[in-house]
């Protein structure tokens, strides 16, 4: 049963209307707050069957404002990469001691780093970490040569995105904190980033549908079309 402050803030929502992301996001400033900051969040349906392996959307972008969540990061590697990833600012660093670690059950921990070389080694946790979304990867970036950068990166605000298997991407853009301004900039940078991840098999209309919400708030539908106009006039 919805509560008192869903209902305040979705008696704010016009169902049927396509919002812009500008009134959308002004219509979420005046959200009654909950004690809590909540994540906004964004769902994107796309014209794409990720059951084909060749129409797989997956991905990952810097968000220029962050997260507002402070990312803890493992970077499992071996050689002058530790010290690149030490100093770069990465949480753990190791690399057999890490994966006996994750094998027993720790997962104290929002990202996997390593470099191509050690990849093979986590095949032991694979299991473990595969199911959670937490399996380094190369199109995400957290299979890299550059595993400092990479570092850097997640620690700054690095989403990924993965369309999963209706169709949809789910992920956040910051916190309702933030302001319109902020969570724009952020919307906009991965908006472009999951614009240009589209397969080269995938025919007819790509965003079919986005809508945006705080964690525990009604969902406001946006004007797709026109946020692919202003995302490709950029």
């Amino acid at each position: 049963m919805a509560g008192k402050i869903y209902k305040a803030n979705a008696a704010k929502v016009e169902r049927t209307k396509r919002y812009t992301l500008d009134e959308a996001l002004g219509v979420l400033d005046t959200f009654q707050n909950r004690k809590f900051d909540e994540s906004v969040e964004i769902a994107i349906r796309l014209g794409v069957d990720p059951k084909q392996s060749d129409q797989m959307v997956r991905g990952a972008a810097v968000l220029p404002h962050g997260i507002g969540k402070a990312i803890r990061v493992v970077a499992i590697v071996r050689g002058d990469a530790e010290k690149e990833a030490r100093d770069a600012g990465a949480d753990f660093v190791g690399n057999d001691d890490l994966i006996e670690k994750i094998a027993g059950g720790w997962m104290e921990f929002d990202r996997v780093l390593t470099t191509p070389e050690v990849l093979k080694d986590l095949t032991k946790v694979a299991k473990v970490l595969g199911p959670k979304g937490l399996m380094p990867n190369k199109k995400t970036g957290t299979v890299t040569g550059e595993i400092g950068k990479a570092v850097k990166e997640q620690k700054l605000g690095k989403v990924e995105f993965k369309v999963e298997k209706e169709g949809i991407i789910h992920t956040l853009i910051g916190k309702k904190s933030f302001g319109a301004a902020k969570l724009k900039d952020n919307f906009m940078t991965l908006f472009d980033h999951i614009l240009k991840a589209k397969p080269a098999t995938s025919k007819g209309v790509y965003v079919r549908k986005v809508a945006i919400s705080p964690t525990m708030g009604p969902s406001l539908i946006l004007d797709h079309s026109a946020l692919v106009n202003a995302a490709q006039a950029l």
